[in-house]
């Protein structure tokens, strides 16, 4: 039996031992509930040291009668970082990682027919001596019990662990369990496999041994197909214990070539995920762990993820066991290795990573180095060694910065920061690995190398979206590399010594609230379940400095893309300069077609010389003109009989527009040559608010529920106004509450906000009032 007790928990920010007295007067506690953050940041510019505190939090619990004789243990699924437990004055733990979970036995210390009180010492100081602390860091560590906490009521005898293996050979597909059992007793372990149907698929008896298993549906990335195994304890009739664990029936290898996931070459996609919000740090229930999944699979079309830099909930990596979504975990740490106490505490965290993260199929990979460490041999042969023995069906990896380090791991992983915008997206594998047979992963790229603010000027937005896009290609080009994590989903909040000055690390191709950058799309447009495009300008010449536009891409997975200058017919384009990603960018490069023909009465060739020179123009400046453009030019003049005044008004009227009305352009992709998508970029005359809402049907489950509701101020045709600034008003009626400040600014012309339930069900409204528009969410809560 599992009783959550995530509620009516009392805190306070100052521990003190007198917390651990039955008669301690809670008066001056705050009531809360799980998860929960020490304190509530701003958005952004403020000091990491305001969730530094060594804080406390108690509950009183009332052990039913039924308890007896039995085993009461209390699992802590995360506390950051450092956490005591004592019950009734008695200390039962300490836990020294703030990403792994921990449980503790209670029934020893446990008083029948009264009040027993649980109390929790966390520091959440960055000073202790335990990864990922010793040094700078780049992300915010928060603190706080920001996971559920459970309890769960067993006999004397009980199922302790269940590792199910996974073995297809030659399409032979078997399964064999490893089952722990506390005081056996002489009881028998049975084991029965159903489908998510609750149909019985097979019956197993025999512990540790191997079991044929027929009529499997393989879990994959498309397809992940889960299975229910229900162990069971028994003897003479009487079950003592039972645990139900998801299996997905599949292979996965990093080989020489690549990765395979059932024997199947798969280019790994994906993004890396801090699990951080605004506002609330690390503390968000399982409803924004499971959104996040959905937003890497769904919404940025990717196949994998790597949770950046540590454990992460079991909320999330259920999701991507849901939907077949690749998971790259690690041991939490950043750079700095310590002193003996701190590597062994980094065992230790490789230890409880692998035991408690073992049986979710969507996780490929186990990463048993610190995150850009130097080599330490000694060490990392330990962690690897541990992986290795608790886990024998993964490879291992390691995130590095150095080409050429030592490779214990089954997997070279590397953070390829080669490109600036100018050459080729990654390195050759051989160039960074020094064993060119075992497997090759980028786990990082960009991120720091070309920080980008949603509010970024448009020609910065444009370069950051190439710069993921030759990546992508690149590595794409390469057969020997398995695939690439781009850094990173989302923009997330930093130390001073990083980021923007302001507490922000813009590295993400989606802000804070997930709302997306140009850059997303280049990963939104590989899927293919999905019409994509996005144009990467607003059309608007003055946003360029000296008026001189820039490349136009269209970032879209269609076939063709058709442009329209009001509503006339310009030319369909096909060209990308990815040639080697599923779907590369389509350049824009021609806004001209053959309208000079047919509206000057030019032959074909002079209406072709002179369109080279005016585009060329537009691009360059006509003082920055490259010299075969200055060829081009005189011949028009001298061959082709054209006048500089002709030329000035030829680029007024097809290229610049300037001082004309404005021009009303039209993209639309075809796919199958069918329009699948249209954009519009025209002069904005209306602005309203467009609101995405996470859900609107809020479940009080095992603890409160939040909805993320994002905010785009758009023109008539939904385009997002990157410059509208506004601040909207956030008011609400009904059981629940905003989460984060009641006024909030738009960035780049997003913003948002989130609201959670207050433990009653019900009719609840999010009003959001800005610039004289009003919108409303109606929510349920049950």
């Amino acid at each position: 039996m599992r009783l959550y007790i995530n509620n009516d928990w009392k805190f306070i920010k100052q521990y003190s031992d007198e917390l651990l007295d039955i008669n301690y007067d809670e008066s001056n506690m705050e009531t809360v509930r799980l998860p929960h953050t020490v304190v509530e940041t701003p958005f952004n510019y403020f000091d990491e040291g305001i969730y530094q505190m060594i804080s406390g939090y108690r509950k009183v619990i009332i052990p039913d009668e039924s308890w007896k004789d039995k085993h009461v243990f209390m699992t802590v699924e995360a506390s950051a970082h450092e956490s005591t437990v004592y019950i009734n004055g008695n200390k039962l733990i300490t836990h020294s990682c703030g990403y792994t979970a921990y449980k503790v036995d209670l029934s020893p210390y446990l008083v029948w027919n009264q009040e027993n009180v649980i109390v929790i010492k966390v520091d959440s100081n960055e000073s202790l001596n335990q990864p990922p602390f010793g040094n700078v860091i780049d992300y915010m560590t928060y603190g706080g019990i920001y996971r559920e906490i459970y309890l769960e009521i067993k006999n004397k005898s009980y199922i302790k662990d269940v590792f199910p293996k996974v073995s297809i050979v030659d399409n032979l597909v078997t399964l064999s369990s490893k089952v722990e059992i506390e005081n056996n007793d002489n009881c028998i372990i049975r084991q029965e496999l159903y489908d998510l149907d609750n149909r019985l698929i097979a019956k197993f008896k025999e512990q540790e041994l191997i079991h044929k298993v027929d009529n499997i549906k393989l879990w994959d990335i498309e397809n992940p197909n889960l299975y229910n195994l229900k162990t069971i304890l028994y003897n003479d009739g009487t079950i003592y214990d039972e645990r139900v664990d998801r299996v997905g029936f599949r292979t996965v290898e990093f080989r020489t070539d690549g990765f395979y996931l059932n024997n199947k070459k798969v280019k790994l996609r994906g993004l890396n995920r801090h699990q951080s919000y605004p506002y609330v740090g690390y503390a968000m229930p399982k409803s924004m762990q499971i959104n996040d999944a959905k937003v890497l699979k769904y919404e940025l079309g990717l196949n994998a993820v790597r949770t950046s830099h540590y454990p992460q909930s079991h909320h999330f990596i259920n999701a991507c066991d849901e939907l077949g979504l690749l998971v790259f975990t690690e041991i939490p740490g950043w750079q700095h290795i310590g002193n003996e106490d701190w590597k062994n505490q980094a065992i230790n965290n490789t230890r409880d990573m692998v035991l408690e993260y073992r049986n979710h199929p969507s996780i490929i990979l186990w990463g048993v180095r610190i995150n850009e460490s130097m080599d330490d041999n000694q060490f990392y042969q330990k962690t690897n060694d541990v992986a290795h023995s608790l886990d024998s069906t993964r490879q291992t990896s390691g995130v590095r910065f150095i080409q050429k380090s030592s490779l214990l791991e089954d997997v070279y992983s590397y953070n390829d920061f080669s490109h600036d915008g100018t050459n080729l997206g990654t390195l050759k594998k051989k160039k960074v690995t020094p064993d060119i047979n075992k497997g090759y992963l980028i786990s990082e790229y960009n991120g720091h190398m070309f920080p980008t603010k949603s509010f970024d000027s448009e020609d910065h937005k444009v370069s950051h979206m190439m710069r993921h896009a030759t990546v992508v290609d690149g590595y794409y080009s390469q057969c020997d590399v398995a695939g690439g994590f781009g850094w990173c989903m989302a923009d997330y909040n930093t130390h001073k010594d990083f980021g923007s000055g302001d507490r922000i690390c813009y590295h993400g191709v989606l802000d804070m609230f997930r709302n997306p950058k140009l850059a997303s799309y280049v990963y939104s447009s590989q899927k293919d379940d999905e019409d994509i495009l996005e144009v990467s300008s607003m059309m608007d010449i003055g946003e360029h400095p000296a008026c001189l536009a820039k490349d136009v891409y269209a970032v879209t997975n269609a076939d063709s893309v058709k442009l329209y200058k009001n509503d006339k017919f310009i030319k369909e384009f096909t060209n990308t300069p990815f040639k080697n990603m599923p779907h590369g960018p389509i350049l824009i490069d021609d806004f001209i077609g053959d309208s000079m023909e047919k509206d000057e009465g030019f032959s074909h060739k002079k209406a072709e010389d002179i369109k080279k020179v005016l585009l060329a123009a537009n691009k360059y400046g006509l003082a920055h003109l490259p010299f075969n453009m200055v060829l081009l030019a005189a011949k028009c003049v001298l061959v082709r009989g054209m006048k500089i005044s002709d030329a000035y008004s030829l680029y007024n009227k097809y290229v610049s527009n300037w001082g004309g009305n404005y021009t009303t352009y039209k993209f639309e992709a075809i796919k199958n040559g069918k329009v699948v998508k249209t954009q519009i970029r025209k002069a904005v005359k209306v602005v309203d608010l467009d609101i995405k809402v996470s859900h609107t049907n809020l479940k009080e489950e095992n603890t409160y529920d939040v909805s993320a509701i994002q905010i785009k101020a758009v023109d008539d045709n939904n385009v997002v106004l990157p410059f509208y600034q506004e601040a909207v008003t956030l008011s609400v009626t009904g059981p629940i509450e905003i989460i984060g400040p009641s006024v909030v600014t738009l960035r780049g012309g997003m913003a948002g906000t989130y609201v959670k339930t207050l433990g009653q069900t019900g009719k609840a409204k999010l009003y959001i009032n800005g610039n004289n528009i009003q919108k409303t969410v109606e929510f349920n809560i049950e």
